[in-house]
């Protein structure tokens, strides 16, 4: 059995091609940026269609993105995002109709009143990278009225080892290693009560197999349904190194967040038997250990 995976150098790529290892599938991984893969563009045809066509995988999954809601990746993200999609399930009906597709979905591209969001809830276009991913869910929900199985999983935040340094996770992750160490640095950051998903990517990878394994269910929430504010990752990296976060924070005056929480309602991927395992303390000992 073959599988595709797009985007293999994110965090979702890493941990979901080791999960379909395990399942003795042979993993054809094209990220743009340098590795052991392919080196490809998901948003030029050919090759990507080229891909399809001579592979005909079981399963495809398109985690390729830039992670960020910046406008000015605007177009970035609808190449990747949203022409990736169109391109990916063309491909897929013209030349591999058997295959699994799963589209990455995000909780920000949800209505957030605070509450938790489940995929049945409304959309809301209040970003640029929300507007990509809205439109690959409708590209995905067309070609499953052709008969492609496309499937998309709305991903809440997940963290790991493997999470770029610009990520508060991982910023405060790697900070608190070096003040271990001997260093005098501060960490600046803005609001630190703003409150989120702390569920690990090797929890939610197997969350996203759960979901493509299904014949009748395409679209779930994947996420941990908990939430735990920036304050409490401090403390718990902090209390790690035995030493109080308060001397080695500054928080950042002015600062307006996107949101004050984002959590996730679950229950359909919860009913198909999949939760986390990983808890927040263990996450922030991940963390902690990587290098």
């Amino acid at each position: 059995m073959k599988t595709i995976v797009f985007g293999i150098n994110s965090q979702d790529g890493h941990y979901l091609s080791e999960l379909c290892k395990a399942k003795y599938m042979s993993v054809i991984g094209v990220s743009r940026s340098e590795g052991s893969w392919i080196k490809g563009d998901i948003s030029i045809r050919e090759q990507t269609e080229s891909l399809i066509k001579t592979h005909k995988p079981q399963y495809l999954f398109h985690l390729a993105a830039n992670s960020t809601t910046r406008h000015d990746a605007l177009f970035e993200n609808h190449e990747t995002i949203s022409t990736g999609t169109l391109i990916i399930l063309e491909a897929v009906k013209r030349h591999s109709p058997d295959t699994k597709v799963f589209i990455t979905g995000s909780g920000l591209q949800f209505v957030n009143t605070g509450t938790p969001i489940s995929e049945h809830d409304e959309f809301e276009a209040g970003c640029a990278y929300s507007v990509a991913r809205i439109q690959s869910v409708y590209a995905a929900r067309y070609y499953r009225s052709l008969g492609i199985r496309a499937y998309v999983g709305y991903l809440f935040h997940h963290e790991s080892p493997f999470r770029k340094p610009n990520h508060v996770s991982k910023m405060i992750a790697l900070a608190a290693q070096r003040i271990a160490g001997g260093s005098n640095e501060l960490i600046e950051l803005g609001d630190i009560s703003v409150k989120k998903e702390w569920t690990f990517a090797g929890d939610v990878a197997q969350g996203i197999f759960t979901l493509v394994e299904q014949d009748e269910i395409f679209e779930a929430v994947i996420g941990s349904g908990i939430t735990y504010s920036i304050q409490d990752w401090l403390e718990a990296c902090f209390e790690i190194i035995g030493k109080n976060w308060r001397e080695h924070v500054r928080i950042r005056e002015g600062f307006i967040p996107e949101y004050k929480q984002l959590v996730s309602n679950s229950e359909t991927i919860n009913a198909l038997g999949w939760r986390p395992n990983v808890t927040f303390p263990d996450l922030a000992k991940i963390m902690m250990s990587s290098t």
